[in-house]
């Protein structure tokens, strides 16, 4: 798969590339190094933040990692690191088990402080944030390490749940969360089913990646073709086959 998958990335990013500079070869391997954060990068760089009114941090999914990425245990070794690290924080968007959202640690700090600015719940995010987020990177927290770790009162906890910071994972655990994350999740949802759609009813449902791209997008495809082909990639929704004529997406076979 991954010698397959090899052109994605000039062809998804390099195409408007080549079209501003003319017959300048365009960069022959965005992420050659192999480099998970790169990745990242690559991704929030397609996040449609005016969509949000720049409200929600930019989120990639571990999936469109892979695309870039495609040796997963690679991939899934450098995110964890990066999670150690601080650097980025991981989230669980619950539309699927694998689901899992990744966001640059200090954007999602920035877009939670604005969320709950002036709110009732302020004191006890701008202490989660300040305690919290730099000491556990973990998806999900439990209820004796929030109240005896972190000092956090019962009281508190459902302040951040109603804030959106924490999502009920079972009693006394919660997931860490992105306030307003359900309009994107929702968006996210409908867009892979209609980018799957236009695979899937071109003929031999298949499809060059080159004439995807330049394709008007659907009105439900808010998040963008090319941020939904990563995904579809990445989760392995279609295959990548190298051709004479560019990559081609093909939906397996069943």
């Amino acid at each position: 798969m991954s010698r397959k998958r090899h052109r994605l990335v000039p062809e998804t990013f390099g195409l408007k590339r080549r079209r501003e500079l003319g017959d300048v070869e365009a960069d022959p391997l965005r992420c050659e190094s192999g480099s998970a954060r790169e990745a990242v990068a690559e991704i929030v760089r397609l996040f449609p933040r005016v969509l949000f009114e720049d409200a929600l941090p930019p989120i990639a999914l571990r999936s469109q990692v892979y695309s870039l990425v495609p040796d997963r245990t690679v991939a899934d070794r450098q995110l964890k690191a990066l999670q150690e690290q601080g650097e980025i924080r991981i989230v669980q968007l619950g539309f699927d088990l694998d689901a899992q959202g990744i966001m640059f640690t200090e954007d999602y700090r920035t877009r939670v402080l604005k969320a709950c600015d002036g709110r009732p719940y302020a004191a006890a995010v701008q202490k989660f944030l300040a305690s919290v987020l730099p000491a556990c990177g973990d998806l999900s927290f439990q209820q004796d390490q929030m109240t005896q770790t972190f000092g956090f009162r019962d009281p508190e906890i459902t302040q951040l749940v109603k804030a959106g910071v924490l999502t009920v994972r079972d009693a006394g655990s919660w997931w860490l969360a992105v306030p307003g994350a359900g309009r994107f999740i929702k968006y996210f949802v409908k867009g892979r089913q209609a980018v799957l759609s236009m695979v899937r009813k071109a003929k031999y449902r298949e499809l060059l990646l080159s004439e995807l791209l330049g394709r008007r997008a659907p009105a439900s495809v808010r998040l963008g073709l090319a941020y939904h082909v990563h995904d579809l990639i990445g989760a392995q929704l279609v295959d990548c086959v190298s051709t004479t004529s560019g990559t081609l997406l093909r939906l397996p076979e069943t």
